[in-house]
């Protein structure tokens, strides 16, 4: 079992919800990265989805790509992703999955790049535009190195394609809240418990969800029919807000620790 696998049967078995926060590398720099992984562990996340910045993101929101070209613009390369991971694994064992496009993917070299991120410390990776239909060398090249292939869903999911989905992902399955890009929201669809109900009756993988999602209100609700939540807009927007400044390590706590506690079973 991975240590992403273990963290979430840990949970479940205990009846609490995950909490995953997402990071873009290199925002505002690599060596800030690993210290808000770290402070991330300290306020209680269960585990870090770390953007690999690239120039065409496609299924951001305003403020991860902002983060994004942030990242390229300190000289964040695939390389250096990996150079970040092993100084946060220096730090802490929480669980890491990369999230990533399949394009710096496919240049840095498939086979390489799975083999180079398991040597550094990750756990799994999330290839947001990967569809199951093309990802086959991608599953076999990260089963041999251990890492999870988490792929995502969406509203407009049919039957089939969460089928297939819930064959597929190991580690947990990403459910997207609402069609569109990401960015932080007020509300939580109507239609997401139904969703999150035809993939759990397809499969004992956690299941998760991401976009949208930024107040502890938020956790709690979705945490009443999911087994986690990812939250990434909000708190890249609490990092955006304090930069490199002296209070970024304790806003990222504090917003953290607000979350977290809306995961634990009253």
């Amino acid at each position: 079992m991975s240590r992403l696998a273990d963290r979430l049967d840990k949970l479940r078995s205990r009846g609490e919800k995950a909490l995953i926060c997402y990071v873009m590398a290199g925002d505002p720099t690599l060596e800030r990265t690993v210290d808000i992984v770290a402070a991330l562990d300290e306020a209680g996340a269960d585990a870090i989805e770390l953007g690999i910045p690239f120039s065409d993101p496609l299924a951001d929101g305003p403020s991860i790509q902002a983060a994004g070209q942030r990242a390229l613009a300190n000289g964040m390369t695939v390389a250096r992703v990996f150079e970040t991971v092993r100084a946060i694994r220096a730090r802490t064992d929480i669980p890491l999955v990369l999230m990533t496009y399949f394009n710096p993917t496919l240049r840095y070299g498939v086979e390489r790049f799975a083999r180079d991120a398991a040597a550094s410390g990750v756990d799994g990776t999330i290839q947001t535009d990967l569809t199951p239909e093309e990802a086959d060398e991608w599953i076999a090249a990260s089963r041999t190195n251990g890492l999870d292939t988490v792929f995502l869903l969406a509203p407009t999911s049919t039957d089939a394609r969460i089928d297939v989905v819930a064959r597929l992902s190991t580690g947990f399955v990403y459910c997207v809240s609402r069609t569109g890009v990401t960015g932080a929201r007020q509300d939580v669809p109507e239609e997401l418990p139904a969703l999150i109900g035809r993939v759990k009756e397809r499969t004992r993988t956690p299941v998760c969800v991401g976009f949208g999602i930024s107040q502890p209100e938020h956790v709690r609700r979705i945490g009443a029919f999911a087994d986690g939540v990812a939250v990434g807009s909000a708190l890249v927007n609490v990092i955006a807000r304090n930069g490199d400044g002296p209070a970024l390590l304790d806003e990222v706590r504090t917003f953290t620790k607000g979350l977290k506690a809306a995961t634990r079973p009253d």
